[in-house]
């Protein structure tokens, strides 16, 4: 049995801190290092980098960062794998090999392709291979695509890996595929070993968000040391996975550095971003209902039990195109008559505008009320209200747009300013429209050095073996705590994370107890849900249960509208929708409180 391999994170997402791979380099012991550069907004925006700038197609920032540790890695034998490559992951490649020249160095570096489907996206739809993620959605125009990618899998990257490459460099892979390639390529292990390939996968969703498992975006931040220090604590520490040849896996970051791992910033990260608990993915189906978690020292979690079944026969697909262009307004509403002020400001703005409302593709008004009674300071006695509009014709949104509300200044509501500076041009927009497309139609390329007869660029089916479904044994719900409530915030006893899934939001809910995860088990249905939450309660949602981390999910259709890019939401990728709930006042049980406090309380052996 193969040593554990120690896999560490070093960016998660196209803006990360750009020290984060000497940081982990230098910090402390790893075996490769990894970090994702990719989200769904991303490709649009390499997309739209790479029309004004033909070569700008992969993450920049990337290659800078290999500039500082690239000798490092070669020293200490430190593999590189990473999706920088983005939309162009060949020239990303040739970028890390001019600085290994520069720097007088020579990597063996290897990059992976395929995922790009633009050159035959419209065939494929033509012929029926290419479908809709979701039954009800429509396609639309995919001669219109901007950008369209197979997310692949880790065997790519294994082959690379195999072929002698130190530095891998991949386009469209899963964001777990960085880890579970490396651990797949080191323990060996073979394309049907589901239990450890899901236990890869899983080891890689939790640290594939940089510092989101160290406490960053965590709803208890305030439970974590030196989390307000200047130059302290306060900059956490990006994660890593030490990977067994069992799957199993143990997290943790670099000692003295900031943040904390524990049970509850892993069941966090492991909430982020997921649907049901089967998680879909081209290599393995995890089952995120049979992951367990133990504190097994300071900053080191485990986890274990993770079951894995085959993957579906279907890749997914992101395809962005362009929806069109947009251009809004904010206008401060000050003092009293909020209400005749927001809609006196409307009536003036419809009035100069030279096209009417439903003269527009879409017109979003929102009036937000954060003024407050008796306001002490000016912010506290503003409102505002916000004008969004789409349009196919860039010009009706242009300068006309604009400039019809800065017509009736003069003439408008008393104390009218805007908030977002002066008249601003039509932006364009894009709309992600999910698909699915047979993985054997979508092979994996690696590229890289030539080794004995093997060539310099080798193939890689997408297709794996098929298998059962997996029924593992979930927990039934517990009793539910009795006795006398306090009302109180949902949020003094539950933690929450969400975030975007192309226009749906998901919204994971999670105690820290067990008398919690009973009540809210039994507390928190949908329908409860869209009490607390109004703005959702239109919208079709799904409940999911995972009593092994205590933790419920919900996947709220259509919050997002027709994705990131598109969203006329004030928080487009629902990152807080999470500590919003958690902001609502509920009857919360007296023994729930009392078991949250000792859970929590210094010195208890068992605080999360």
């Amino acid at each position: 049995m193969s040593d554990p391999i120690r896999i560490a994170n070093c960016s998660g997402f196209f803006g990360d801190r750009p020290g984060g791979a000497a940081e982990m380099v230098e910090g402390g012991p790893i075996d490769v290092l990894t970090g994702d550069w990719l989200a769904e907004l991303t490709m649009l925006i390499l997309a739209r980098i790479r029309a004004k700038h033909p070569a700008g197609g992969y993450a920049r920032s990337f290659v800078r960062q290999m500039e500082q540790v690239m000798g490092t890695c070669l020293d200490r034998n430190i593999k590189v794998v990473s999706n920088a490559g983005g939309l162009d992951p060949d020239g990303c490649a040739d970028a890390v090999a001019e600085v290994a020249s520069r720097l007088g160095l020579s990597p063996t570096i290897a990059y992976v392709d395929g995922d790009d489907l633009m050159p035959r996206v419209v065939e494929l739809a033509d012929r029926g291979h290419l479908q809709p993620l979701d039954p009800s959605a429509e396609l639309g125009d995919p001669a219109a695509y901007l950008t369209a990618n197979a997310y692949l899998g880790c065997w790519g990257i294994v082959e690379a890996l195999d072929r002698g490459a130190d530095i891998v460099i991949t386009g469209r892979v899963t964001d777990a595929a960085v880890t579970c390639g490396p651990a797949a390529w080191h323990h060996g292990w073979d394309h049907d070993d589901w239990d450890r390939l899901a236990g890869g996968v899983v080891a890689g969703h939790i640290i594939e968000c940089s510092a989101q498992a160290t406490g960053g975006n965590y709803s208890f931040f305030h439970e974590i040391e030196g989390t307000d220090e200047i130059g302290g604590r306060a900059r956490l520490g990006f994660p890593w996975a030490e990977v067994a040849a069992d799957g199993s896996s143990l997290i943790g970051k670099h000692d003295g550095t900031g943040g904390a791992v524990t049970v509850g910033t892993v069941t966090s990260q492991l909430l982020y971003e997921i649907a049901g608990p089967e998680y879909l993915g081209p290599d393995v189906t995890a089952r995120f209902d049979t992951i367990e978690l133990e504190q097994v020292a300071p900053d080191r979690v485990r986890v274990t039990g993770t079951r894995g079944q085959a993957p579906p026969s279907t890749l997914k697909v992101a395809m962005n195109e362009l929806g069109g262009f947009r251009n809004s307004f904010t206008v401060a509403l000050t003092g009293l008559d909020i209400d005749e002020k927001a809609a006196f400001a409307q009536a003036a703005f419809w009035d100069a505008c030279p096209h009417t409302a439903d003269e527009f593709d879409s017109v979003v008004s929102r009036v937000v009320r954060t003024d407050k009674p008796d306001p002490t300071t000016q912010e506290e006695a503003t409102a505002i209200w916000r004008l969004t509009v789409k349009d196919a014709d860039e010009r009706k949104i242009g300068p006309p747009f604009s400039d019809a509300m800065i017509h009736t200044a003069l003439a408008g509501i008393p104390g009218i300013y805007g908030l977002a500076g002066g008249p601003v041009a039509a932006t364009p927009y894009g709309v992600y429209r999910p698909a699915t497309v047979p993985a054997d139609l979508v092979p994996q390329y690696v590229h890289g050095r030539a080794d004995g007869d093997r060539p310099a660029t080798v193939m890689v089916e997408s297709v794996v073996p098929s298998g059962p479904p997996i029924s593992p044994e979930i927990a039934a719900p517990l009793t539910p705590p009795a006795g006398s409530s306090t009302i109180g915030a949902l949020g003094s006893v539950l933690g929450a994370r969400s975030g975007d899934k192309g226009g749906d939001a998901n919204l994971g809910v999670f105690a820290r107890t067990d008398v919690g995860w009973a009540w809210l088990d039994d507390m928190l249905t949908v329908e409860q849900l869209h009490q607390l939450l109004p703005e959702t309660a239109p919208l079709a949602t799904e409940r999911f249960r995972f009593p092994a981390i205590r933790s419920l999910n919900f996947v709220i259709r259509g919050l997002l509208e027709e994705g990131v890019a598109a969203s006329t939401r004030q928080d487009p990728q629902a990152k807080a929708l999470g500590e919003w709930l958690r902001a609502r006042l509920v009857p919360i049980p007296d023994l729930v409180m009392e078991a949250e406090r000792a859970a929590t309380s210094p010195g208890s052996r068992a605080r999360p």
